[in-house]
């Protein structure tokens, strides 16, 4: 931190004349030059007083330092986010348990192939959530122009006809084509949920549908650039879960995986999670979706899907479950 910065905190004439007569131009500068006493030798006679100037580097090292936390504090405001952002099921209990629920303030990485099934499961995440908690809301951000309106409006009158309307109006939808406007869109929110003014339902879920065409185009083997930039991304989503209790769901592409997939307990699995092995440390949770077969039936065509958790944080990985999707409702396969 620059000493001009502080001005007129403290005098512009002691900030410049710690400049021109001992080369002192920052917090670190003053801090570690030596003594008050030391510093005050080399300064034009008159320009502070002993006292002054170290009431000066005292008010410096305070704006400098980081505020310190109690262990207990810290623990009694996790304690209080979690008590607003209750354990949140997407209505499959195989898969609830597979990860240990859908709440909390984490971040996770939903992957696999088209028709896997990962925006229904995002979808009844967070209709399930809206549904339990009326001050909750949600920011779905369309990367492709995809989301559909008819779909999710289907779900909501199939689990919840009565309040299907007031649910709606709890889903925000914003597009983003290109990294920069998630970042707007992501700093825009920040600064609502930073305001004391701000009144009515919170977000506590963000979904990303999908990240892949943000960040791939950018990821090079001959640059770092693209990866600092995913870094610096999924920093900024780990930031706003951890310090607003949001729950952040990233759907993710796929890439081809020659034979196959290692982290996957079938060997028919020859695909994996898009934008490279490091991604999945970027996340609380990585959950892969596969599609196993459809199904023909009385009441209509279902399809049999796995869910598998390739790494986890706070469950155990490489398990996996079974679940059914029909008319775009995911269930239990024990319903069958």
């Amino acid at each position: 931190m620059r000493l001009e910065s502080m001005i007129p905190s403290i005098p512009a004439e002691l900030v410049a004349a710690l400049d021109h007569s001992c080369g002192i131009r920052t917090d670190t500068d003053l801090l570690f030059s030596g003594s008050s006493l030391d510093i005050i030798k080399k300064l034009p006679l008159g320009t502070v007083t002993l006292s002054d100037l170290e009431k000066f580097t005292e008010l410096v090292a305070k704006q400098a330092s980081v505020p310190g936390h109690r262990g207990d504090e810290i623990l009694a405001a996790i304690g209080r986010i979690s008590e607003k952002h209750t354990q949140a099921s997407c209505g499959v209990k195989e898969l609830d348990d597979l990860v240990g629920s859908f709440g909390d303030s984490r971040v996770f990485e939903i992957s696999g192939a088209k028709g896997s099934g990962k925006t229904a499961l995002a979808l009844q995440i967070v209709i399930q959530g809206l549904l339990a908690d009326a001050d909750s809301c949600v920011l779905w951000i369309d990367t492709s122009g995809d989301f559909s309106a008819e779909m999710t409006a289907q779900l909501v009158r199939y689990f919840d006809i009565t309040v299907s309307n007031k649910v709606l109006e709890r889903l925000q939808v914003s597009l983003g084509f290109n990294i920069e406007a998630v970042h707007d869109v992501l700093e825009a929110l920040h600064i609502s949920l930073s305001s004391s003014r701000t009144v009515g339902p919170r977000v506590r879920w963000i979904v990303l549908d999908s990240i892949t065409p943000l960040l791939l185009p950018s990821l090079s083997a001959v640059s770092s650039q693209g990866h600092a930039m995913m870094t610096t991304f999924m920093r900024r989503l780990r930031e706003l879960s951890q310090t607003f209790g949001i729950t952040i769901l990233v759907i993710n592409g796929t890439s081809a995986s020659a034979p196959f997939n290692q982290s996957s307990a079938f060997a028919s699995t020859i695909r994996k999670p898009a934008l490279g092995p490091s991604f999945t440390f970027m996340t609380d949770c990585t959950l892969w979706l596969s599609k196993m077969k459809d199904m023909p039936d009385s009441e209509g065509p279902f399809s049999v899907h796995v869910a598998e958790v390739f790494r986890s944080r706070a469950t155990r990985s490489n398990t996996w479950c079974t679940f059914q999707i029909r008319h775009g409702i995911l269930s239990s396969t024990s319903d069958l």
